[in-house]
């Protein structure tokens, strides 16, 4: 690929590194992880309601990785009450594993921030064959395309298989039982998700820009030494 064409492709390489940075960085600091809806389960078992009677036994709980909002109600209305994580809920929640979401988010937006900064290196400086040089791409976008997977995994099990959304709403509930009726991940859990996809797309730009993938060309190398060999 002639050199004006890939500045261009690794300019935009660095331009979605850098969106993916910015991306990872807003998805931390917000509460649109998870929306659940919850039942208070204990008053509308006391007055037998059944249908639409259980919309006034519906609340809700929002949070992301740091805080988050819940609505209770159980037949009297209700109002918003924030919550925090830390340190509010750190004995209802399995604290390592979240802790582990967070530090790969971390480590997340470190990877991207190299990514962005190596894909304008090697747009406009002058990359030797290193990890500086454009098969060090390869690695640093794997490697944020492993983080992301792992994000998405931690936070996914966390959620579901200890029902987090349960544990939150029963969180200092002394009377009353509340239970998960429906949750969904929200946007900013898909924005990690946007992120795998741009570190894909970025390997796909390497490739574009006529960088082979790593060990490819050591194997033609080493076949086509063996067919010489093979002639004498």
């Amino acid at each position: 690929m002639p050199s004006r064409q890939k500045k261009v492709v690794f300019s935009l390489g660095g331009v979605l590194s850098f969106a993916a940075v910015l991306l990872v960085a807003s998805a931390m600091g917000t509460r649109w992880w998870v929306n659940a809806s919850v039942l208070c389960q204990t008053g509308a078992q006391l007055v037998n309601a059944t249908g639409s009677e259980l919309d006034k036994f519906m609340g809700t709980v929002t949070y992301g990785l740091f805080h988050g909002q819940r609505l209770k109600q159980c037949g009297l209305g209700g109002r918003p009450r924030s919550f925090s994580f830390f340190p509010d809920l750190v004995d209802v929640i399995p604290a390592s594993l979240h802790v582990s979401v967070i530090f790969f988010c971390a480590v997340l937006i470190l990877f991207s921030s190299i990514c962005c900064a190596f894909f304008m290196y090697n747009a406009f400086g002058n990359p030797y064959e290193t990890l500086h040089g454009p098969l060090g791409l390869y690695l640093w976008n794997m490697i944020s395309c492993l983080c992301s997977c792992l994000v998405l995994i931690l936070y996914a099990a966390e959620v579901k298989l200890h029902r987090l959304s349960e544990s939150i709403a029963n969180y200092k509930e002394g009377s009353f039982v509340y239970k998960t009726r429906s949750e969904k991940f929200d946007r900013s859990f898909w924005l990690i998700f946007l992120v795998f996809l741009v570190h894909c797309l970025n390997i796909l730009l390497i490739r574009l820009a006529g960088v082979q993938f790593p060990f490819q060309g050591a194997k033609e190398s080493d076949a086509t030494t063996g067919a010489a060999d093979l002639m004498y």
